[in-house]
């Protein structure tokens, strides 16, 4: 049986995997390789340090990125498969316009995920997969959308360590 979230759960998971610093910082590695040792932020000019600093702690920390000798930043397995995962989103969005016909990779990705996240709630109703305020999708559109759909599910199962994010530290 496939393990489906709470709403609080889900809510965490998508803002971190919609994170545009770690969209960008997965993506370039994916798309060129590993980042050399002090060049993440030369790499990734349009994030700001704070951006770039949370992006590379929290693929860290979920295990997303590791530093090899001699290479630098590099994706790990789990990385790789969420890079997959952001390649078909992006794709889908790309296809059918979504969410608007001009908008970048990273929006893509995120409005995209929004838009499957509520399929992936414990309580969800059938048919509820969408937002209560999303534009009604085509019929084809909706059947395109299985597929991401199917990525994000087995991501997430098969990367249930990579999901569970860690306490937040009381404040002081």
């Amino acid at each position: 049986m496939t393990r489906l979230f709470t709403p609080a759960e889900l809510r965490n998971i998508v803002a971190l995997l919609a994170s545009p610093g770690l969209i960008r910082l997965i993506t370039e590695i994916d798309d060129n390789g590993a980042i050399p040792p002090r060049r993440t932020a030369s790499t990734l000019p349009d994030l700001s340090p704070r951006h770039l600093r949370r992006a590379t702690e929290a693929a860290r920390t979920h295990g997303l990125v590791r530093t090899a000798p001699g290479t630098g930043m590099e994706l790990t397995e789990t990385g790789a498969e969420l890079a997959d995962l952001y390649d078909a989103t992006a794709r889908w969005a790309r296809r059918h316009a979504y969410p608007t016909q001009v908008c970048d990779f990273t929006r893509r990705i995120q409005h995209a995920l929004d838009l499957l996240a509520p399929s992936l709630v414990t309580e969800h109703a059938e048919g509820s997969h969408r937002l209560a305020n999303a534009d009604p999708l085509s019929t084809e559109a909706e059947a395109d959308l299985a597929r991401p759909r199917a990525l994000l599910l087995q991501w997430l199962t098969g990367n249930l360590q990579a999901t569970v994010l860690p306490e937040p530290e009381p404040a002081a």
